[in-house]
């Protein structure tokens, strides 16, 4: 009975449609029609019988509107035909894997296969996903109790990978239920560099700041009238001071280059004045370590685009490192060289030592932030271990590169690569 109401409200909306969407037409045959009645004399039922077929005929549905309707139908159709599942599922970006009520696998999407390998039709969940957290996820939504939070699973093969997995039934009453990973491994890994970093910054500050402290203890009890001592915990005093200047100088100068890690074009800078400058400016280094400082340059001109602070910080970074920790009493190779031909040829700055060398298992991570490679030397020398990563990331600003070579006991030399104009 609804279902006849229905239709009945139905109808009668398309027949009121059709008398309105024909009123013009309808207006015109009255008014044709009562205007020969005044004039002709005509029986008043043959206006009545006129009026009639007026209406009928405005009430009847033209072809045009037929054909546009079905026409309209025929499109939405070919549409929903085409939005079927393994459509919307090829359209995820993440992996998804469509699954029926005996966690039998039903279709999974390319990005799926990609992840997980081994995804087939017929294929059973709770035998490929043997986690704990995912055979519980599976066991509440088959059951209909699914949580509102998503559970976190880590793929390791053929790379280890951290996803956010959420479940969750398809229509009603379908029997099928949807799984989907969202890859969480960037960003667990941003996480852990966020922490590592913290938690080296406050080591590399709490150190200097013990050390501080201690003395200050020390000069307020023991030594408080002892002028020998107390000028010695000065002097060690200002030199903490002076190494937790130097790392937040540095942390500073990581923040404002991530901050903006595109160069403005339209600046040359010139290598060979700028290279002059730094050594000129490390000389007493070069003299407290004893070390000669070697120089090769290219002839001709040795012009490059960039920022010449930026530039001079990463090589003076460079040669201060070789200075520091080449074999003291030796010398330092600096050369400027142009890089080969090709589409895009350069200019290739060598800063070499001739020291004791780098293992070849630290160099991959060398520019990595505090990493060092001899933790005892590089405090000793004053450095706070992020003099490396400050050199990439200016590298980088500049579409250039590092590249690093050494030999335990033959020194090591650090090129940079830098693009010509």
């Amino acid at each position: 009975m609804a279902d006849t109401g229905a239709e009945r409200i139905t109808t009668a909306q398309a027949l009121r449609a059709r008398v309105w969407n024909g009123r013009w037409l309808l207006a015109a045959g009255v008014v044709a029609v009562a205007a020969v009645y005044a004039f002709a004399g005509m029986s008043v039922y043959v206006v009545l019988l006129a009026c009639a077929v007026l209406l009928a005929a405005a009430m009847l549905p033209t072809g045009g509107a037929s054909q546009s309707i079905q026409s309209d139908a025929a499109i939405e159709a070919s549409g929903l035909q085409r939005l079927s599942g393994e459509y919307l599922a090829a359209a995820v970006a993440d992996p998804l894997i469509i699954f029926d009520r005996t966690a039998t696998i039903v279709h999974a999407n390319a990005a799926a296969f990609a992840a997980f390998g081994g995804i087939a039709p017929g294929l059973s969940l709770s035998l490929k996903f043997r986690a704990p957290e995912m055979q519980a996820l599976l066991d509440s939504v088959l059951s209909g109790t699914v949580a509102s939070d998503a559970v976190d699973y880590t793929e390791k093969l053929p790379v280890e990978r951290a996803y956010r997995v959420s479940a969750s039934s398809v229509g009603h009453a379908t029997d099928l239920f949807v799984l989907v990973f969202k890859d969480q491994s960037e960003t667990r890994r941003i996480d852990r560099m966020r922490a590592d970093f913290i938690a080296n910054a406050s080591h590399e500050l709490r150190t200097p700041l013990a050390s501080i402290s201690g003395f200050i203890e020390t000069l307020r009890g023991p030594a408080r009238n002892d002028p020998a001592a107390r000028e010695q915990f000065l002097q060690i005093m200002q030199n903490q001071t002076g190494r937790m200047a130097r790392l937040i100088d540095d942390l500073l100068s990581l923040s404002r280059l991530e901050m903006k890690p595109y160069l403005k074009p339209g600046t040359e800078v010139d290598l060979r004045q700028t290279i002059d400058s730094v050594i000129d400016s490390l000389g007493p280094l070069v003299k407290e370590n004893s070390v000669v400082i070697e120089r090769d340059y290219a002839e001709g001109p040795l012009d490059v685009p960039g920022d010449r602070d930026e530039l001079f910080q990463v090589f003076e970074n460079l040669v201060e490192n070789a200075c520091k920790y080449g074999q003291p009493g030796g010398r330092v190779t600096v050369s400027i060289a142009r890089g080969e031909a090709g589409p895009e040829p350069g200019i290739d700055v060598t800063i070499r030592d001739y020291g004791p060398g780098i293992p070849e298992e630290h160099i991959p991570r060398i520019t990595e932030r505090f990493y060092r490679v001899d933790v005892e030397s590089s405090r000793t020398q004053k450095g706070t271990g992020l003099g490396l990563s400050i050199v990439k990331h200016i590298l980088t600003r500049h579409n250039a590169r590092l590249s690093i070579k050494s030999e335990v006991g033959k020194g090591a030399a650090f090129t940079v690569h830098l693009p010509a104009r």
